[in-house]
């Protein structure tokens, strides 16, 4: 629930869909304008990056060999929590990796939100 503390915190709606949904954790509002936001977690650090898995491989079901990408076209922004609680709240547009992404250094730093 931090993202969605975020997001009010910050004068956004926030709605969590009611069902399943792939592609999007929540959906924002600001200035009737609702953006598709997906969240991810992160504990994984090293060489000073925390690494954030983007793509999926079956959770705890059998894996069919089949790696669900995230999808930019998919969700508006992604939103990242790490370990140390830094945040990150970053546009789709500029989420360059597809199977995951590193968090910490100067590549997504202007998206790093409530730093101290």
């Amino acid at each position: 629930m931090t993202a969605a503390e975020w997001l009010t915190r910050n004068g956004y709606g926030v709605w969590i869909p009611l069902c399943h949904s792939p592609d999007v954790d929540l959906i924002a509002q600001r200035e009737n304008i609702y953006y598709r936001v997906q969240v991810k977690t992160a504990t994984f650090f090293r060489k000073g990056r925390f690494a954030v898995t983007l793509a999926t491989k079956g959770g705890n079901q059998s894996w069919s060999g089949r790696v669900k990408v995230l999808d930019p076209g998919r969700y508006d922004y992604l939103f990242v929590l790490v370990a140390d609680g830094r945040k990150w709240f970053i546009p789709a547009a500029d989420v360059a990796g597809k199977s995951g992404i590193l968090l910490g250094g100067p590549k997504y730093a202007r998206f790093e939100v409530d730093a101290t």
